[in-house]
């Protein structure tokens, strides 16, 4: 099962949202719905860039390598 890193840009006023999850559609459409206390009060989202990570570890180190910058 592949692993993905993602970043999202908010259409309401450009902040980007970097995560990871096992299904990246998915997950677009919880962060849309306001099912995220952090995402929701910049809705919508656009999906701006996925990586695919054949590993949960090595997900989670490049979610990280993104959140630090």
């Amino acid at each position: 099962m592949p692993f993905y890193v993602y970043i999202l840009k908010s259409l309401k006023d450009g902040t980007y949202y970097k995560g990871s999850t096992e299904n990246y559609l998915k997950r677009l459409e919880y962060h849309n719905h306001g099912l995220s206390v952090y995402t929701s009060t910049k809705i919508p989202w656009q999906l701006i860039y996925v990586e695919e990570h054949a590993d949960k570890r090595s997900m989670l180190i490049r979610e990280r390598k993104l959140k630090k910058g």
